[in-house]
This record gives structure tokens, C-alpha cells and sequence, in this order.
């Protein structure tokens, strides 16, 4: 294969690849015709697409992505799997057709720069995808505050009641005030009248011879 020619498809399947940082590694060898356009076309309805690429070539494009940590796992006769909602939906995509297509395979994927051999598809599928991880998120905000809420609200009542039975109290004293108040009334009514009425003084003595 002339370089021109490799070149070009490099250049091509860049362009498929384009946007997509993570992706999965397929083994599809002994997969019929048919078998093999139906999965493309049931994962393509969720906008999976599987590429058969030659290893060389793959490398190569990866490598000038920013991917190359994904090189390792291009042995063999491979299939690219990307798109999606990502690496993690891909695997347990695949992983779900394999009772019925024995001879499918995941090798591995790659996510965030870590590669996933073989040994860890089964780790890798049981990651949150991208919207999952932000409903996490979200519940992990939303969850503390709720109870946050539902505490207020609990205090808030216990207070409410706490502020009735004061008002309670009060108007019991404010009833019971003016009884209290006619002694002390009646004190300071008869202090004018002391305070007004005459000093009575003895005579002036006789004078003596």
C-alpha cells in the first residue's frame, strides 16, 4: 500500500474519530455478514459506530489525536466502537449482544487517558456515563439540602410553638396586671395629697420680763 494511500485513510478515519476522546477495542473475527450489519445498524440507532481499521494505520491516527495510550490495545484483526454517550455505554452495549453473538468480543477501552485491558471491560462497564455522573452530582447536592430543609422546617415548628405559648403567658400577666396595679394606683394618688396638706406649727413662745 503506497504511502499516498495510507495517508488518506489515516486522514479519513481522523475524521470519523473527530470529537471522540474516548473509544472501545472489538474482536469481530468469525462474525457473519449478516450478524455483523445487524449490530451496526441496532448500535448505530444510538449513534455507535463500529470501523474495521488495519492496526497500522489506526496507530498512526490515534497518535496525532492525542490517543496513543489506546495504541496498546491494537492487536490482531480490530474494530473501532465510538460514539455514543461514550466509552462506558459502548462496552455495555457490546457486552449485552454477546449472549447472542459469542464470537463478539470487547478487547478493551480506553477513558480519560487510562487504558482498560480485557481483564477490566467488566470494571469499565460499570462506570456512570457522563449523565450519570452528573445526576450523582446533582442527588449528592440536592440530597443534604432536602434534609437541610426537612430540619428547618422541623425547627421551624418546635419555635412556632414555643412563640404561642409566650403570647399565651403574656396575655395571662396582661389580664392579671390591673388587679396588681390598683394598690400601687392607690399609693401613688394618696403621696399628692400627703405631699399638699398643711404643716400645723406650735406658737411662737411668750416673751419673758
Amino acid at each position: 500500500m503506497s504511502k499516498p494511500i495510507k495517508a488518506l485513510m489515516r486522514s479519513e478515519l481522523k475524521r470519523r474519530l473527530a470529537g471522540n476522546e474516548t473509544l472501545a477495542v472489538l474482536s469481530m473475527t468469525g462474525v457473519d455478514g449478516m450478524t455483523n450489519n445487524k449490530l451496526r445498524r441496532e448500535l448505530k440507532a444510538k449513534n455507535i459506530t463500529i470501523t474495521v481499521v488495519k492496526n497500522s494505520i489506526a496507530k498512526a491516527a490515534l497518535e496525532e489525536m492525542g490517543l496513543s495510550g489506546a495504541t496498546a490495545l491494537l492487536e490482531g484483526p480490530c474494530a473501532l466502537a465510538y460514539g455514543g454517550e461514550g466509552v462506558v455505554t459502548i462496552v455495555r452495549e457490546v457486552l449485552g449482544k454477546i449472549k447472542d453473538i459469542p464470537k463478539l468480543s470487547v478487547r478493551g477501552g480506553y477513558l480519560e487517558g487510562e487504558v482498560f485491558g480485557k481483564d477490566r471491560v467488566d470494571e469499565l462497564s460499570k462506570y456512570p456515563t457522563r449523565d450519570e455522573a452528573i445526576a450523582r452530582a446533582v442527588a449528592m447536592v440536592l440530597s443534604p439540602g432536602s434534609k437541610l430543609v426537612a430540619a428547618v422546617l422541623s425547627s421551624g415548628s418546635l419555635v412556632a410553638g414555643l412563640i404561642k405559648e409566650i403570647e399565651a403567658k403574656a396575655k395571662e400577666k396582661g389580664e392579671a396586671a390591673p388587679e396588681e396595679a390598683a394598690p400601687e394606683a392607690a399609693a401613688a394618688e394618696a403621696a399628692p395629697a400627703a405631699e399638699a396638706a398643711p404643716i400645723e406649727t406650735a406658737p411662737p413662745a411668750a416673751p419673758t420680763a
